[in-house]
């Protein structure tokens, strides 16, 4: 009777330990490397239908960096293995077998901050062709989730933007890896070396609103713009600073801190060289000071994966605020 008594009170510690005052559970933080999803299937999903789905859309190519690299890692745990410290992965993807065909996006589910996208289904058939069908809502989903953790991973150890504030009227957050190579009145370059091999980059510079509105060739505008002030500004040995002319980048609207701005991505390259890599360019359209206010990030690090320093780049420049 008094071991009963013991092990009740034991049980009641525990729940109230992982409770808060009001009941609630308390989650621990979550885990795991930055773009690396844990997919909840069995064997045989994983090998048919469901798996290539899954790998179709996890696993495409990231637009615009120069060697093939996925837009996640991808780790396949049976159901019966997606317990104890695998369930605190910070995002992960869970196939379960059900009457209906249903996709939902959860929230801390088993640990803070947490994205889990859940599909059901009662064939292969039908789950894949959700999963298919939904590429967008998954893949935004858990970017976002991988964003905000990038984010406050940076916010860790941030280097002074005092001197960036006074000149262009903007702050981000960048880690004290980073260091300024340059400030000038007319552009800000910064830079971080990377331990294997090459360097990542940040340049801060503005254009008159006319520059990028002038026509309806934006695409044209914004290649045009980068590769003069590139070409200007960016110093590199026999040859110029460039958008890459194989290859057109990609361009789509967003917004930065509420205001509109322009997200092109692609490949730059040293004119005359045998030198390239990847870049992401934001011009923010800042009306009240009748300028676009440009922010971009790009890497060169030859024969080395670049798919995660990118993503970390571009973490950097989402968090920009105007004044």
């Amino acid at each position: 009777m008094i071991k009963k008594v013991f092990l009740a009170l034991l049980t009641t510690a525990f729940i109230a330990s992982c409770s808060n005052g009001d009941g609630k559970k308390i989650l621990t933080e979550s885990v795991g490397n930055i773009n690396n999803v844990k997919v909840i299937v069995t064997k045989d999903q994983w090998q048919g239908t469901i798996g290539d789905a899954l790998r179709d859309v996890l696993a495409d190519p990231v637009y615009g960096l120069p060697r093939e690299e996925p837009k996640f890692s991808i780790d396949q745990i049976p159901p019966d293995a997606f317990s104890g410290f695998l369930l605190k992965n910070r995002i992960f993807v869970q196939i379960k077998a059900a009457d209906s065909a249903t996709i939902t996006i959860v929230k801390d589910k088993y640990a803070r901050p947490q994205t889990g996208v859940i599909v059901t289904g009662n064939s292969q058939t039908q789950i894949a062709n959700l999963i298919i069908d939904n590429e967008e809502k998954i893949v935004t989903a858990l970017k976002a989730q991988e964003l905000v953790a990038n984010q406050r991973r940076i916010k860790k150890a941030l280097k002074e933007t005092d001197s960036l504030q006074k000149t262009f009227g903007v702050r981000f957050n960048f880690p004290t890896a980073y260091r300024y190579a340059e400030q000038k009145p007319d552009i800000f370059w910064i830079r971080k070396d990377l331990k294997r091999s090459g360097n990542m980059n940040i340049t801060v510079y503005e254009v008159p609103l006319q520059a990028i509105d002038k026509d309806t060739l934006t695409i044209k505008n914004i290649i045009r713009m980068r590769d003069s002030i590139g070409g200007k500004k960016i110093p590199v040995d026999d040859g110029r600073f460039i958008t890459e002319r194989a290859f057109s980048p990609y361009l789509q609207e967003t917004e930065i801190d509420g205001k509109f701005a322009y997200e092109t991505k692609g490949t730059w390259e040293v004119d005359g060289r045998y030198m390239a890599g990847p870049f992401v360019n934001y011009a923010i359209r800042d009306e009240e000071n009748g300028r676009y206010l440009i922010l971009e990030g790009f890497i060169f690090s030859p024969s080395q994966d670049q798919r995660d320093n990118m993503f970390e780049l571009e973490s950097i420049l989402k968090s920009a605020k105007l004044k």
